[in-house]
């Protein structure tokens, strides 16, 4: 048996323009974290509904003056300006798209910048019909693909980046790579699961459900367990992965302060009066708690993806020759 690449490589010299891509996605990236952090800012209000209309604002068409003194109004500053930031990662991510699609010869990257861009448009129009149904159903739906959206930019970050087309065959080699994707898979999906639970018990605002509560609390122990796990495989057996590591560390270092936000959050929101003019810090709690999540839910979609670039698998004659030759001399340095 023979192996192949998950995701194949692209042959011939990197493109040029590469290396401009990888700052314009991380450029977009950093703007959907800033947009992910102005929606928990917008939740933890309970300013969803401010602008009680779309996709006008106030029967506006004017995006930047829908009402009067808008700016002034804490809620419709907060909401108002939500849609803007949005608008403007969708208007990025129909930038990256149409580079990518112009500019890039891997036929799956461009797919996944297609990809992108349909969920940006998916999740603002979820974002519309929360408001027009005011469904807290659809704000959970919102928060859950957002999370989604955000890994794969960071994931569309990673495949054009140096780092990526270095990776190196003694890596793909490593006799404990079948064991480690499983970790890593279990990973990505224990912290979904977790940003889920989160997210069922933050948007409805009415206080804490004890169901609820203590589902989140327990399967933070499980997410903390599968993490750290996966963090100590890394240094035992990927010690000669300088990115693995990185990224290792990332994900060791956020789930430190997740796990404190959501002890703080904890605490900060048994207070009932919160629910009914939420504290500066239950706020700044709370939306810095979702945003640590979903730096989280990305890193180790990162992990994933590097561990699984080595997936073991059959494959072309045209990619790889026969397992006694030299993997590195068969296939091209994946990019």
């Amino acid at each position: 048996m023979t192996d192949r690449l998950v995701f194949p490589p692209l042959l011939g010299e990197p493109d040029r323009t590469m290396r401009l891509r990888y700052y314009f996605a991380l450029l977009t990236g950093l703007t959907t974290v800033g947009l992910m952090a102005w929606g928990a800012f917008v939740t933890s209000i309970d300013a969803g509904l401010a602008v009680p209309d779309w996709p006008t604002s106030f029967n506006s068409m004017d995006p930047f003056n829908p009402w009067p003194g808008w700016w002034d109004i804490i809620p419709l500053r907060a909401e108002h300006g939500h849609r803007l930031m949005g608008a403007l990662v969708g208007l990025l991510t129909a930038i990256l798209m149409v580079w990518t699609l112009v500019a890039e010869r891997r036929r799956w990257v461009r797919l996944l910048a297609v990809g992108a861009f349909v969920l940006v448009v998916v999740q603002g129009v979820l974002g519309g019909l929360r408001v027009v149904w005011t469904s807290l159903d659809l704000a959970v739906v919102h928060a859950c693909v957002a999370q989604i959206f955000f890994s794969l930019i960071a994931a569309m970050t990673l495949f054009n980046s140096k780092s990526w087309q270095a990776l190196t065959e003694p890596y793909y080699s490593n006799p404990y790579r079948s064991r480690m994707k499983g970790l890593v898979l279990f990973t990505v999906i224990a912290v979904y699961l977790q940003i889920i639970f989160g997210a069922l018990l933050r948007h409805p605002g009415t206080g804490i459900d004890f169901l609820l509560a203590s589902t989140h609390i327990v399967w933070a122990f499980v997410v903390s367990a599968l993490a750290i796990a996966t963090a100590l495989y890394v240094r035992l057996h990927y010690a000669e992965n300088p990115q693995l590591m990185r990224i290792s560390r990332a994900v060791v270092f956020l789930l430190v302060v997740q796990f404190s936000l959501g002890l703080t959050a904890y605490i900060v929101n048994l207070d009932a009066r919160g629910f009914v003019v939420p504290s500066n810090l239950q706020v700044v709690v709370n939306s810095s708690h979702m945003v640590i999540g979903a730096l989280l839910m990305a890193a180790c979609v990162l992990q994933a993806l590097i561990v699984l670039q080595g997936a073991p698998a059959q494959t072309d004659q045209a990619l790889v020759e026969p397992a006694e030759n030299n993997l590195a001399e068969s296939i091209a340095t994946p990019v």
